[in-house]
This record gives C-alpha cells, structure tokens and sequence, in this order.
C-alpha cells in the first residue's frame, strides 16, 4: 500500500475530530521521497489560533505513528 493511501485512511480517523469542532483538513501532497505531507486546515480550524498545535501535536504525530516513511505533516 502506498503512502499516499495510508495517509487518506489516517485523515478519515482523523477528520470526524475535526469535524466536530467545526473544521476539516484537505490533503494536498504526498511526497513519497522525502515523507512530507501538506494538507490544509480549513473552517474552525483555519482560523484557530490552536492549529498549529492541532497540526504538530494531533495530526503529524498521529501521521507519523501510522504510516511508515511519513516525516513532517505542514500546512499549505
């Protein structure tokens, strides 16, 4: 399996979260070379002043702990 799918299963356990705070996350890159993945927070979330936090802390850890070969998630 891809990196990149493993990365659009983990945003579906991840999005309902968001969701329910108002948010969501869009997945825009995967680079499978270097394990960056650039996604964007938008609703509640792109205006929060806690989403970098929810970025770092939430979601590239939670990346980074189920998919192999993911390195850093960042916001585009």
């Amino acid at each position: 399996m891809s990196i990149r799918s493993q990365v659009e299963e983990t945003i579906e356990v991840i999005r309902p979260a968001l969701q329910a705070d108002g948010g969501d996350i869009v997945l825009k890159d995967v680079n499978e070379t270097t394990g960056v993945v650039q996604v964007t927070l938008i609703g509640a979330c792109g205006t929060c002043p806690a989403s970098d936090q929810t970025l770092k802390a939430g979601i590239e850890r939670i990346m980074r702990d189920r998919v192999d070969g993911v390195t850093e998630v960042v916001a585009v």
